[in-house]
């Protein structure tokens, strides 16, 4: 596939363009997720997303490597459920393109081909309207309403679980 963007996998080297792009965005990001916005916040981070259980991608544009975003499969489990739960964010300039719907394409694929999971979970607060229209326009479903579902910014909050499943 002749894609406009690449996912590259986080490494603690993307510290200092990673931060910048966080603290450029915090206006985007509030209240919907909280990324590492330290050095020794994201150096814990990037050590969580090396392995088997967590994978984090950057998403950047092909041509200049801009960064553009983040995506990533986390808790995986294996064993009867090959299943991973998704968290993602655009950063500040690239919001409202498309371009995060185009690497989570690439990202399901990669999950489905590569890392050999059967189904993904994306757990997104309702209000969170761009969220869920990313989720739908890529095919996952809305399973259920879970409330008090995790701590986002010191607040309990209510979450949509939205799946999709390998074909």
């Amino acid at each position: 596939m002749n894609s406009k963007l690449l996912l590259e996998p986080l490494q603690r080297e993307d510290q200092a363009e990673f931060l910048a792009a966080v603290s450029a965005s915090k206006r985007l990001h509030r209240p919907w997720v909280n990324p590492p916005a330290s050095p020794d916040l994201f150096q814990a981070f990037a050590q969580r997303m090396q392995g088997s259980v967590n994978y984090g991608f950057l998403v950047r544009m092909a041509k200049t490597k801009q960064l553009v975003g983040f995506i990533e499969v986390t808790n995986i489990v294996r064993g009867v459920f090959q299943s991973g739960y998704l968290g993602y964010y655009a950063f500040a300039g690239h919001e409202r393109q498309g371009l995060m719907t185009q690497a989570m394409q690439q990202l399901v694929k990669k999950a489905f081909s590569e890392l050999h999971l059967h189904r993904l979970e994306a757990n997104i607060q309702p209000e969170n309207k761009a969220s869920v229209a990313l989720v739908r326009a890529c095919g996952f479903v809305q399973e259920g309403y879970s409330e008090r579902y995790l701590k986002i910014r010191g607040r309990w909050r209510d979450h949509e679980r939205w799946a999709i499943l390998a074909c």
